[in-house]
């Protein structure tokens, strides 16, 4: 069974920062797209960020654009999501998922709040 392990995540204030990482040690790492989606009470889950295979092209949601970086390291099978500036609004459950593979993490709470 194909799992994706996250960590981190947690309280912070706004301005503050946040890096999550998420771990895929049976998944053939590097044939996957990997992305990070949120889901925010009573909204629909959407997509912030994806790498490519490679690491070679990044996109970003524009809400999310300039203040987070999504980075991965093929050899550790582990995918990086570093959140800087952090607002109110980016307060959600975050999911790692080999993007459109139909693989996910369990979700890690973000809450930015003073």
């Amino acid at each position: 069974q194909v799992q994706l392990v996250e960590s981190g995540g947690g309280l912070v204030q706004p301005g503050g920062f946040l890096r999550f990482s998420c771990a895929a040690p049976v998944l053939t790492f590097s044939s996957y797209t990997m992305s990070w989606y949120r889901q925010a009470p009573g909204k629909e889950r959407e997509l912030v960020t994806m790498i490519t295979r490679s690491g070679g092209t990044t996109n970003y949601a524009d809400s999310v654009l300039c203040r987070f970086t999504i980075s991965r390291d093929n050899a550790k099978n582990t995918v990086y999501l570093q959140m800087n500036s952090l607002k109110p609004e980016d307060t959600a459950v975050y999911y790692c998922s080999a993007y459109r593979a139909g693989y996910w993490g369990q979700g890690t709470q973000v809450t930015v709040s003073s």
